[in-house]
């Protein structure tokens, strides 16, 4: 599945389509229908530039509904002007078609899209999808862009996952500008492990809850892609940059679980900095009489949370990325109650105030 060698000057074939420098367009590639015999198709739009550069696709929804990823693709490819674009850039805002339509993070064969890679032609529905994706997407790309969320009624502060070992990964992951970067080793049947192999290095972000939509963290995923596509020479570099502070890295993460059944009372936010055996929450009976201390396992970053205060004994509650020091953690403008200055709700599009690109 090698990338076909080609100047640029040619025409890049997709779907069964030819695209040009220059030129923009949105092609459909077909996958099964379903069994109303509704055809159904991965959406994909496809910019390339005038200039010759890197082929970046982005993409989201990999899990269906995960959409958070979506609203980013969309805000994003608004901005983008061919003729100040250099290389291609491949926007496939949902990928999982099947578990959108359904609000589910499967697809219809129950299978987990992101672990069913690089997939096979004749396998499973999903085998079949995530064959089509590597075929049609992947293989003809040099980067990658993978958009994520947390689950049902989980928030995922934002955060980066990448293998920092590879040099080009690490400089995608500190070029994006996330407050968190997690070195995390790839997952044998993900989109990531398997755009690795074959020469395509991804890098993942990860924030807010599955079926939900978050200014803050939308807008955080937007500057960084566009950051990303900066540091390829996708786009010409700001003359000035703006200082920003040093992501904290974390080798390891761990989940802090209920230690027992109840109602739970959440007491620290998303980007909280706790120490080992710092409270996080407590879990009561509903008439409050017996109370169970939440306490974290160790020294860390917040970086995910269970929203729903009805837990079983062993439900996931806390997810904390260990820090290797003692470097002091701001959430700052990642602050999940935070809005920016200039969105109105009921008056603007949030889009309205673009990124500067």
């Amino acid at each position: 599945m090698a990338t076909k060698k080609s100047t640029y000057s040619e025409p890049l074939m997709i779907g069964n389509q030819a695209v040009l420098p220059g030129q923009r367009c949105v092609v459909e590639i077909p996958v099964a229908p379903t069994y109303t015999q509704d055809e159904l198709s991965i959406s994909v739009q496809v910019i390339r530039g005038k200039k010759p550069g890197p082929t970046l696709f982005v993409c989201a929804a990999l899990h269906g509904d995960e959409i958070n990823g979506i609203e980013i693709i969309r805000r994003v490819v608004k901005q983008i002007d061919v003729a100040r674009l250099s290389g291609t850039l491949l926007a496939i805002p949902i990928v999982n078609v099947y578990g959108m339509i359904t609000h589910s993070r499967y697809l219809p064969d129950g299978r987990d899209l992101n672990r069913s890679f690089p997939g096979s032609a004749g396998g499973s529905l999903s085998a079949r999808v995530a064959d089509t994706f590597m075929r049609e997407i992947v293989s003809l790309c040099s980067h990658g862009i993978d958009l994520h969320t947390g689950g049902r009624h989980r928030s995922n502060f934002p955060q980066i996952r990448a293998e920092l070992e590879d040099p080009v990964i690490a400089g995608m992951t500190e070029a994006f500008g996330a407050p968190i970067i997690i070195d995390s080793k790839v997952r044998d049947g993900s989109l990531r492990a398997c755009a690795t192999e074959i020469g395509v290095p991804v890098i993942l972000y990860e924030s807010c809850e599955a079926l939900r939509f978050d200014e803050v963290y939308i807008r955080a995923g937007e500057k960084g892609v566009f950051n990303v596509m900066r540091h390829l020479g996708m786009l010409r570099a700001r003359k000035t940059k703006s200082a920003s502070k040093a992501p904290i890295i974390s080798r390891s993460t761990q989940w802090m679980r209920a230690p027992g059944s109840g109602v739970h009372r959440v007491l620290v936010s998303l980007g909280a900095m706790v120490d080992k055996g710092q409270l996080l929450g407590v879990i009561a009976d509903p008439l409050g009489e017996d109370e169970v201390p939440v306490e974290s396992p160790c020294t860390g970053i917040v970086i995910g949370r269970s929203n729903l205060p009805l837990v079983y004994e062993g439900d996931a509650l806390f997810h904390i990325a260990r820090t290797q020091d003692d470097t002091p953690f701001e959430v700052g403008e990642y602050h999940e109650a935070l809005l920016p200055s200039d969105y109105k709700p009921d008056q603007d599009d949030p889009s309205s105030a673009p990124i500067a690109i």
